[in-house]
């Protein structure tokens, strides 16, 4: 029963993620379900890019927002912030990755975790 909970909670967690990235335009926005991988480090990651480290800030402080706003939860880590070139905020249950383009492309997130359900989401 705990599990269930925990489950819904995350899923509840991305979905809220995804909205705040939408919020401020992010491109190719996509969720991995790692929770019936052996190997997963969280049952979610949302990953998206933008072309500005401007974007990339604002889409984190957009993520954090919403999330805050619906759960009044904080991110128990943050990383990236200065440079704004990949910014993660992980949350335990998801983790959230926002990339500049170029090192979206380079580091190929999506790759290492193939294994995982992948959904797909527009822009708002």
């Amino acid at each position: 029963m705990i599990k269930k909970k925990i489950g819904n909670l995350s899923t509840y967690l991305s979905e809220i993620a995804v909205h705040g990235i939408q919020e401020k335009k992010g491109n190719d926005i996509v969720r991995l379900d790692l929770r019936a991988l052996n190997s997963s480090v969280s049952d979610y990651f949302v990953v998206c890019n933008a072309d500005s480290a401007t974007q990339v800030k604002a889409i984190a402080d957009s993520v954090e927002e919403e999330i805050f706003k619906s759960t009044q939860t904080s991110p128990w880590r943050k990383e990236g912030l200065e440079s704004a070139e990949w910014i993660i905020l992980d949350y335990f249950d998801i983790v959230v990755h926002i990339f500049k383009t170029e090192k979206r492309n380079f580091y190929g997130i999506e790759d290492l975790w193939g294994d995982a359900q992948t959904t797909s989401y527009q822009s708002a």
